[in-house]
């Protein structure tokens, strides 16, 4: 099998980063020539890598597409590419839903959704996919675990929750920066920063049969530390003003 990929920004660089670590079988990836500096990265670091001539290339040379590139890009790009009938493929644009996307193909292709996140290079993290394909499904439980919803106004909250991925890098950096000004080592601080929300997210990931609010409870005694801690980001609105930032990236991926 040949994987093709569209766009060779961060996502692209993270999957193909995460293929190569998996037990994947597959003979090629072909990759376009957009982004030529990440293009001639993964090129020299994978000998299965080769760079198109252009995205067109990259289609007629591939079983699987893989689509990375951003909303605007894609509205240009799509309608003047020629996909061939069945071809799968997965697209990794957030902002464009699957009826715009078969408007843009213009092709019976097996058309999914996807939103890899960046620890796929590990190996890690869930990656939202709709609708539901066998194949597909495969494909990411090797490199990370996929999460199949068969409802695609549905598969947008997650893909709201997706959209925090900055929100708790910003948090990370946060308590790093609080510890460095406190006279810590930057590097101690973030390896004790990191290494205590890696254990604290490992602890609820294993009992995810449970309810986060439990954690809550359990994790504070009145009058503790942690009780005056989440108590004063409650009074400050903190969690409110995280709902309703979640419900804007609903409403901007449900108008996509």
């Amino acid at each position: 099998m040949k994987l093709g990929f569209i766009g060779t920004g961060n996502i692209t660089s993270d999957v193909i980063n995460g293929i190569f670590r998996s037990d994947l079988k597959f003979k090629q990836i072909i990759i376009s020539p957009r982004n030529q500096k990440k293009a001639k990265k993964l090129k020299k670091k994978f000998k299965k890598v080769i760079i198109a001539k252009n995205n067109q290339e990259v289609i007629n040379k591939s079983d699987w597409i893989f689509i990375g590139v951003l909303p605007a890009v894609a509205n240009q790009i799509l309608p003047n590419l020629n996909f061939r009938k069945n071809q799968t493929v997965v697209s990794f644009v957030a902002t464009l839903n699957l009826s715009n996307l078969k408007k843009k193909i213009n092709c019976k292709v097996n058309l999914v959704r996807a939103i890899p996140m960046p620890p796929i290079s590990l190996g890690l993290g869930p990656v939202v996919m709709c609708p539901p394909n066998a194949k597909v499904k495969k494909f990411f439980n090797k490199v990370g675990t996929s999460v199949e919803i068969r409802n695609e106004k549905l598969s947008n909250n997650f893909w709201a929750i997706s959209g925090t991925m900055a929100v708790f890098y910003e948090t990370l950096k946060n308590l790093s920066d609080w510890l460095v000004k406190k006279k810590t080592d930057r590097k101690k601080a973030q390896e004790y920063v990191t290494s205590l929300y890696f254990a604290l997210a490992g602890l609820a990931l294993e009992n995810s049969n449970k309810n986060m609010k439990k954690f809550v409870s359990d994790s504070q005694t009145p009058g503790g530390l942690n009780w005056q801690g989440v108590n004063q980001l409650r009074k400050a609105g903190y969690y409110k003003l995280l709902q309703s930032s979640l419900n804007n990236l609903l409403k901007r991926l449900n108008k996509s």
